[in-house]
């Protein structure tokens, strides 16, 4: 994940612009919840106040006492259900742009992403990020104007007492500048680590068959385990860090209000003089006390949403690497050091042709190219019949093996009957799978979650030889044991016969039955493979 001091992406552009309008409109309903707030007070006092010096009933103070009241309560009403709604709309809008970004992303590119990672970013994320340009934000915003308006509010009875109150800011300011550096660490290590268990678990889904298979779900538990307990300790850090933020500020308000109530009270009693806290009215001193609650109310407010920029912020950084990448750095791999316009134009039209070189060289690269799986396919190719696509990536629809064997395939001069499809199953050792039973009514998962990379690849080969066009397989015996390997070789010898494969490979073996070989790895990239 890149670092986390880096908070102007896409991701956290895009959401302050969506939020922008709710924002203002959010911040404004917040301070007139702050003035019928410090109007009830004022009323509240007056009437105390005066009900214990005089006797008497301050009507007038009451109404406006009330009156504030329901306007604060009101306004707070308005603000919770804009900023609800607000957040709503920003996840919808970067969900929306994680929806394009994907649908514009190469094949490769996105078969390369964690799918735990991906599914963590498109559920979680986009909520903490709105959480972060919405309630984050306008509580920054109120905390900078209501201490402010409080502290006026004060200073309208006696502005030794503000003092009192503006004394403490800078000592909260600088322990939320303290605390906010280690919480921001703590979120970023919390987020990469349910990334982390995301991609182990969807992992573990896929391959669940082979792990039973091999009775190792005693351990692949044990290690999901470990990731939880991980995950589980980054969250208690974070809250922990978090509470320690909302204690300092309650310390600190208590103080303050404390030091409030004793100069206040030895005023009264005409134990102290001390100017603006002597010879003060009963309602002006619990005036002050009551507005001093209220100075802190923003301040307390921010404390508790602290960690929502520390989560909001890892998680903008997290979908900018994963949704929001330059387009320059989803060209996944390196380029071949062969030109596909031009190898196209030179492929037989008939064959097995190989393409070998050490990892890293560009033969999935080159070969993505030539079968157009990361765009149009080279012209020299354009005029030929739907190709096939042959990887642990295969598109695999739910159903039953009939059905993923029979999709989009057929045309002329080929059959995907009963009989064909069948065969083929056989062919390619899927009937006698144990790990898949039930024959051809075998239950297929959305997207072929429950099937091995080994079985994917004999179940595209399958689908290959009921189709027409060329063939361009990935690397289609890597992940198979001896007996399916040499299952597979056979199958797209036989299929070279009659129309052109090439395949991206390490196996010598199907090497050996190429009529050309395209090595990555030596000075001439364009040879003929020695006379047997």
């Amino acid at each position: 994940m890149k670092a986390s001091s880096d908070r102007s992406g896409a991701a956290l552009s895009l959401a302050r612009n969506a939020a922008a309008r709710d924002r203002r409109v959010i911040t404004l309903l917040e301070g007139l919840r702050t003035l019928g707030r410090l109007g009830f007070a004022a009323g509240l006092a007056l009437t105390v106040g005066r009900m214990i010096e005089a006797g008497t009933l301050e009507a007038g103070a009451l109404f406006a006492a009330l009156a504030s009241m329901g306007l604060g309560a009101a306004a707070g009403w308005l603000s919770g259900r804009r900023t609800a709604r607000a957040e709503a709309f920003v996840a919808d809008v970067i969900l929306s742009k994680a929806e394009a970004a994907l649908a514009e992303m190469p094949v490769r590119d996105l078969g390369a992403r964690p799918r735990g990672r991906l599914v963590a970013a498109l559920q979680r994320q986009p909520q903490d990020l709105a959480r972060l340009v919405v309630s984050h934000a306008c509580a920054r915003q109120t905390m900078s104007v209501g201490p402010l308006l409080a502290a006026a509010a004060v200073a309208a009875v006696s502005w030794e007492a503000a003092c009192v109150l503006l004394l403490a800011t800078p000592l909260m300011i600088v322990f939320f500048a303290l605390v906010g550096g280690a919480i921001q660490e703590r979120a970023d290590a919390r987020e990469a680590s349910l990334g982390r268990l995301a991609a182990q678990f969807a992992d573990r889904v896929r391959a669940l068959p082979t792990i039973l298979a091999n009775h190792a779900l005693a351990s692949e538990a044990s290690k999901l385990e470990e990731r939880i307990g991980a995950y589980a300790r980054g969250t208690m850090s974070v809250l922990s860090i978090a509470f320690l933020n909302s204690g300092i500020l309650d310390f600190f308000s208590s103080l303050s209000i404390a030091v409030l109530a004793v100069f206040l009270g030895l005023g009264h009693l005409g134990l102290l003089d001390i100017p603006g806290f002597d010879h003060l009215a009963l309602w002006q001193s619990l005036y002050i006390l009551v507005v001093a609650a209220e100075y802190f109310a923003p301040f307390r407010r921010y404390a508790e949403l602290y960690h929502a920029k520390s989560q909001g912020a890892a998680a903008a950084a997290a979908l900018d690497e994963i949704l929001f990448a330059p387009a320059a750095r989803r060209v996944a791999g390196p380029l071949a050091p062969v030109d596909p316009e031009r190898l196209a134009a030179s492929l037989p039209k008939t064959g097995l042709v190989a393409i070998t070189g050490p990892s890293g060289a560009g033969k999935t690269t080159l070969l993505r190219r030539l079968a157009g799986v990361d765009g149009a396919a080279p012209a020299g190719l354009g005029a030929a019949a739907r190709p096939s696509w042959i990887a642990t990536d295969s598109y695999m629809p739910a159903g039953s093996l009939a059905d993923a064997l029979a999709w989009k395939v057929g045309g002329a001069g080929r059959s995907n009957t009963a009989v064909a499809v069948s065969a083929v199953a056989e062919q390619l050792g899927l009937l006698d799978d144990a790990l898949l039973p039930g024959g051809m009514d075998a239950a297929i998962a959305p997207g072929g979650e429950n099937l091995s990379g080994g079985q994917r690849v004999r179940l595209a080969v399958a689908r290959m030889l009921l189709a027409n066009g060329p063939a361009f397989c990935d690397e289609p015996t890597a992940k198979l044991d001896a007996g399916n390997a040499a299952r597979v070789r056979r199958a797209l010898a036989a299929a070279a016969l009659t129309r052109l494969v090439v395949v991206a490979t390490h196996d010598e073996a199907l090497v050996a039955l190429a009529v050309r070989r395209i090595d990555l790895g030596a000075p001439h990239s364009l040879k003929e493979p020695a006379a047997a």
